[in-house]
């Protein structure tokens, strides 16, 4: 079977960070048997996605090069705000559609259903193949935007073979929404990188935070929680980089933590610096899944996360921390609870193991080779 996965996240270079969960599923389904290759836009009339002798991929240029600006970068829906970016939108959409056709295609995987998912159902509507639909978090906020959003979004779910998202939370989301059922809408995470995230059985590192610091993530109010703390309060890292960062720098100077901003730092390098941590301080709000969550438990690292979370809460069964209410005094007791009990490592390890075998590659893979298979036989 041929299938051609639409993204507009895939890596372009050894290395790149964008859509590296999707260039991981490709694989595992190209070595399940399948003919896959990725079609994905070009950035800036040159970079595009990386064709490995496993997987070939296709650039799809979609305006002129000085505006191609809208994919990879994770500014795509406030690009698209201006005359040119409307535009290159458009653009964007209409290469997906003519992507998703061809002799050579029998099934396609669009990855968010804006615009890859929009581009397979106008194709599907001239006859084109059977396709899949997988939503990953940022085109499910989308649907909140207005009544005609979700109109377009639901025309383009109901003609699809198959839905999935990452996460029950975004599940629901998603069938209140645009009114498609519950039960029908598959939920599967990514696959993770498993052979570079493997369980460590010391910490010692204190607390770790980990994410782009935006207000999305609210790393100001895990702030407020560790300096509840007080003389109890130990090293806190901060890793990752974004516009918030000179205020929380002040934040912790004023409240007297001893806190470290690395910055961002390469991806290969992320595993040592989060396996060391003692526990890792989770607040953001409304996640597809929580990445770094999934990390952490993969390294053994037990987690605090607040109750908004969003698909975050998924991963926090019994065993992982706890989840707890977004508050400084909630998350400061949470933190304390986790930091004060011997066996939360051994806990967290449990916990690991089982989403181990839930987000391996090759499970991940069989998972979706199915779904191709029936949307392809037509018993979607």
């Amino acid at each position: 079977m041929r299938v051609r996965f639409l993204t507009h996240a895939y890596p372009r270079w050894d290395g790149d960070v964008a859509g590296a969960f999707i260039a991981r599923l490709a694989a595992g389904v190209r070595a399940a048997g399948f003919e896959v290759e990725v079609a994905a836009p070009s950035d800036g009339g040159q970079g595009g996605p990386v064709a490995t002798d496993a997987v070939p991929a296709r650039s799809l240029r979609y305006a002129p090069a000085t505006w191609e600006t809208l994919a990879y970068r994770g500014t795509m829906v406030e690009g698209a705000r201006s005359v040119p970016g409307g535009l290159a939108a458009l653009g964007m959409v209409g290469a997906f559609a003519r992507a998703a056709g061809g002799r050579r295609v029998d099934c396609v995987h669009a990855h968010w259903w804006v615009p890859a998912g929009v581009g397979a159902w106008m194709r599907r509507a001239v006859g084109g193949p059977p396709y899949v639909v997988t939503m990953h978090g940022t085109d499910v906020t989308l649907l909140a935007r207005s009544r005609g959003v979700r109109r377009v979004a639901g025309r383009v779910l109901r003609r699809a073979a198959a839905v999935t998202t990452v996460s029950n939370f975004l599940a629901d989301r998603v069938a209140d929404a645009v009114g498609i059922d519950r039960e029908q809408i598959l939920v599967q995470p990514m696959p993770l990188d498993t052979a570079r995230y493997t369980p460590h059985e010391h910490g010692g590192g204190g607390i770790a935070i980990v994410g782009r610091l935006v207000p999305q993530k609210r790393v100001a109010l895990l702030l407020d929680a560790i300096a509840l703390l007080g003389s109890e309060a130990p090293a806190v890292r901060v890793i990752g980089d974004g516009p918030e960062r000179s205020a929380l720098e002040a934040q912790a100077d004023e409240l007297g933590l001893r806190v470290t901003f690395t910055g961002a730092i390469p991806p290969e390098s992320l595993p040592d610096r989060l396996a060391s941590a003692d526990v890792v301080a989770f607040a953001g709000r409304h996640e597809g899944l929580g990445l770094v969550v999934a990390e952490a438990l993969l390294l053994s690292v037990p987690v605090v996360a607040t109750n908004d979370g969003g698909g975050v809460v998924d991963l926090m069964v019994d065993g992982a921390g706890c989840v707890v209410d977004a508050t400084p005094p909630a998350v400061a007791e949470g933190l304390r609870s986790v930091l004060d009990d011997p066996q939360a490592r051994r806990d967290a390890r449990g916990v690991g193991e089982a989403l181990r075998a839930t987000v391996r590659t090759a499970a991940v893979a069989e998972t979706f080779a199915g779904v191709y298979r029936r949307a392809v036989g037509g018993d979607a």
